[in-house]
């Protein structure tokens, strides 16, 4: 399976042509991301890219301008359609150099979806850490909706993730069917999430994500002598938590923190749900860098 590797100074990441997908970023040779062998599918949806929906469409239908649409169930178990339609596709490399590489693919005639985009996905690492900056543009002749999230395992460096304090941005909490995994009801204000992992079991959406001073919303795992940030702009208002208790290849478990620029069934409810105009091109990025 086709990839590319960046580098800048001790900054290291690893994308896959097969979605797009973050297979890798440390820095000085040290984790900040759950990893997945070379060649291999990624597992537990680790570093997929979520265009142009995150999360679940209920029952695989939504409805735009009077019209039924249905798209292809792709979680059977739950009939929903789960996470876009990018992440099993083959992209290209738009643009590489040795620190930054841009992999697009474009996307038209797929059922339940009648508008033509073509997506870029730019990794970029840096004394700072990784940047990666998402763009949608509508190749058709009417406004797309869309909403776009990323799949990351952040990880907390050589730290065991289940003895770090996980704290969001968030300042809501989405209720959803635990069976069907969608919306039940609306968010609701909860106090600032801050939990030692091991204490907690989640596969919740959260939003209302607020920026800090420096305009960014944060969402960071921290332990004793160091830990992780996973910062967003602030039109990503949204993260899904999910806390398996293990992660393949490794011991122990792991920490998916997902950026979304919506909640999930947004194609349905519309909350947060973005809109692109014909023929123009949007963008917006997230990235993870070291404590």
């Amino acid at each position: 399976m086709a990839e590319t590797e960046i580098r800048f100074g001790g900054a290291r990441a690893v994308a896959t042509h097969h979605g797009a997908a973050l297979r890798l970023f440390e820095f000085d040779d040290v984790p900040y991301l759950e990893t997945f062998p070379a060649g291999e599918q990624p597992p537990m949806g680790s570093g997929a890219v979520l265009v142009p929906w995150p999360n679940r469409v209920a029952g695989a239908v939504w409805h735009h301008d009077g019209e039924e649409l249905r798209l292809d169930v792709t979680e059977p178990a739950r009939g929903n359609a789960s996470h876009g339609l990018v992440r099993r596709e083959t992209w290209e490399v738009a643009e590489r150099a040795d620190d930054t590489v841009t992999l697009a693919v474009t996307v038209d005639g797929r059922p339940g979806w009648p508008f033509p985009f073509r997506t870029t996905t730019t990794y970029t690492v840096s004394a700072a850490g990784l940047t990666v900056t998402h763009g949608v543009e509508n190749l058709g002749e009417r406004p797309m909706p869309f909403g776009v999230g990323a799949h990351p395992y952040p990880r907390p460096g050589r730290l065991d993730v289940d003895d770090c304090v996980l704290t969001l941005a968030a300042t809501t909490h989405l209720p959803l069917d635990p069976e069907r995994m969608v919306p039940t009801g609306s968010a609701t204000p909860v106090p600032r999430f801050s939990r030692v992992v091991r204490e907690v079991t989640l596969d919740d959406a959260f939003g209302g994500c607020a920026p800090e001073s420096d305009g960014l919303v944060h969402h960071t795992l921290r332990g004793g002598s160091g830990g992780v940030d996973l910062w967003a702009d602030p039109v990503f208002r949204w993260v899904q938590v999910y806390t398996p208790d293990s992660f393949p290849g490794r011991e122990g478990g792991a920490v998916a923190v997902e950026p979304m620029t919506c909640p999930p069934d947004a194609l349905n409810s519309g909350v947060d749900l973005l809109v692109v105009d014909a023929g123009a091109r949007w963008t917006g990025s997230w990235g993870i860098s070291p404590i």
